[in-house]
């Protein structure tokens, strides 16, 4: 037997809330799978299983607030092989024979679409079963729906609502049926938009919402102020530990956006790249050239890490900020780099977030260029040892090659801790940045 905990899933959580179960006692579970939804002060973020395994029980119920480390299920452990040890063969029969090509999340999602996993044919590798299988054989919703037939009432009792777990917590806040609001998501999944335009003025709720404890987020407002609070608490514990330095150095991006304009000119607009998608690739491929800022600070003094998990810092609509890992950023080809920084952000800001996501980052970009600012100087965000703030990309004048013109600019800041580094490593690191962005296509 093994203990499945709530994982931490950043330097600032001290307990999570759990949102929602993916699993249900009895099924098996990988390494890997999303097993769950915790929300902390931050997002709602899907929990991995860390162990392969059965799972025996469930300890904790959705909507309750547990520390850090407290147990949330057990999990039994067994040896690989249809003859393992505690495995009852009488038992094994009645499985649905897709089960072990099939995780819980897609499981889960045919559950709430009403999908007969039995039937499908999985286009996965190995015949697994997909998400897009799953959505693919859902029913489409019907567009003008009459009057329930006289057997319906019973039905919905014994079928749950198909949400995304933001909605589920957004209702519970407002004191919504999710069974009363319309959905406008794939299948008829009701999403947070759709909860917030049903939501109604503060009033009287017509139910309990989910029990809570000490730290669970109540209305948006009070969220946001946790999420500021949290942020404020670590940046606090950073600048009082981190002995900071910082650098800055102005990169002509000519060569650059010469590049990509000739390059998107030839593809069509859905594979176009964005300028970031230049900047975060060789702010990646700089810090595996200078892997003294690509890593973590313990108490054992600077470890580095084996690849570059970029940290992309998100600004939250309702207000907050997250950093989830663009994993591998170094090692991803430009066109791939830019669809999963779209999917990162998306899923940043609709609260679908992984853990791994949030806690693998080896060293954050931050870029408010979108908001007009010229120039970032941030706080690193232990226990990482740098972070890379990017400006708007504006045109001045810039003398070349002993050549006067006017040139598309951007400044480059990078803020370190100096138990890691000094300067000369950080000028390094500003160095290979500029250089890299004169090369464009070999990013």
């Amino acid at each position: 037997m093994a203990e499945f905990t709530m994982p931490a899933l950043g330097a600032d959580m001290t307990e999570g809330t759990l949102v929602e179960w993916l699993v249900h006692p009895g099924d098996a579970v990988a390494r890997g799978d999303i097993v769950a939804v915790v929300d902390t002060a931050k997002a709602a973020i899907e929990v991995e299983c860390y162990q392969d395994g059965t799972v025996e029980r469930l300890l904790v119920e959705p909507g309750t607030t547990v520390p850090v480390g407290a147990p949330l299920a057990v999990i039994a452990t067994h040896p690989a092989g249809p003859q393992a040890a505690g495995t009852r063969p009488e038992k094994a029969e009645p499985r649905p024979p897709t089960a072990p090509a099939v995780t819980p999340l897609v499981r889960h999602l045919a559950e709430a679409s009403g999908v007969d996993l039995a039937t499908l044919h999985g286009t996965g590798p190995g015949g697994r079963i997909t998400r897009a299988d799953v959505t693919g054989a859902a029913p489409a919703p019907a567009e003008n729906a009459g009057p329930a037939p006289a057997t319906a009432p019973s039905a919905p009792a014994k079928e749950r609502v198909r949400a995304t777990p933001l909605a589920r917590r957004l209702a519970a806040e407002s004191g919504l049926d999710l069974a009363a609001v319309p959905g406008t998501g794939r299948g008829g999944t009701v999403r947070a938009s759709d909860v917030r335009a049903a939501a109604k003025p503060p009033g009287p709720r017509s139910g309990e919402p989910p029990p809570r404890r000490a730290g669970a987020a109540g209305k948006p407002a009070d969220r946001a102020a946790a999420m500021r609070r949290a942020v404020g608490e670590l940046m606090a514990r950073s600048k009082r530990e981190v002995p900071h330095y910082y650098l800055s150095t102005t990169v002509d991006l000519s060569t650059a956006l010469a590049w990509l304009h000739d390059r998107n000119r030839g593809v069509p607009v859905a594979e176009r790249l964005v300028p970031a998608a230049l900047l975060f690739k060789a702010a990646a491929l700089a810090a595996r050239e200078v892997p003294e800022l690509n890593g973590f600070w313990t108490s054992d003094g600077f470890v580095p890490a084996p690849a570059v998990h970029l940290g992309v810092a998100v600004s939250l609509r309702g207000g907050g900020l997250v950093a989830p890992a663009l994993h591998d950023a170094a090692g991803l080809p430009l066109a791939d780099l830019m669809a999963h920084l779209r999917d990162l952000v998306a899923r940043a800001r609709a609260g679908r977030l992984r853990a791994a996501e949030t806690t693998d980052p080896t060293l954050t970009v931050t870029s408010l260029g979108e908001q007009g600012v010229e120039a970032v100087f941030g706080v690193v965000y232990p226990p990482q040892v740098a972070l890379l703030g990017l400006g708007k990309v504006v045109e001045r004048p810039w003398a070349a090659d002993g050549m006067l013109g006017v040139r598309p600019l951007v400044t480059a800041t990078l803020s370190a801790d100096h138990r890691a580094s000094d300067g000369a490593t950080g000028a390094r690191y500003l160095s290979a940045l500029d250089r890299l962005l004169q090369s464009p296509e070999e990013l």
